[in-house]
């Protein structure tokens, strides 16, 4: 039976995009169970390219396993995780919009050293 805590993840690679399948490995859900999770939390969208084909970011991925945390460890409902996630978003200060593009710049320069260092 698989462990229904997040403790036994594998760590998220230092790249920017995700398949559907690398998000299923590294969040050990199910593809199908992602899609159908796509439908219930509003925070959870993809960016969708050629083919209809999913990438996920970084933060989708922390996202999902917080979802997986809520729903399988927790015992929380599709709808009581919802409330529970957006509950969260109320009780964290809000970022304007100049810290957060300070923020994505970081990101962005993150992705860049990681890349440089993998060579």
């Amino acid at each position: 039976m698989l462990d229904m805590t997040n403790t036994d993840l594998p760590d998220i690679p230092g790249k920017r995009y995700f398949t559907i399948g690398e998000v299923s490995d590294l969040c050990l859900v199910r593809p199908h169970v992602l899609r159908y999770w796509e439908q219930e939390f509003a925070q959870l969208k993809p960016v969708k390219r050629r083919g209809n084909r999913r990438y996920y970011q970084r933060h989708e991925v922390q996202l999902i396993r917080k979802i997986r945390s809520l729903v399988y460890a927790d015992g929380f409902t599709i709808s009581g995780a919802r409330h529970q996630l957006e509950s969260l978003e109320h009780d964290t200060p809000h970022v304007d919009k100049a810290t957060k593009a300070v923020l994505d710049d970081l990101i962005k320069d993150l992705d860049v050293v990681s890349a440089l260092l993998e060579m």
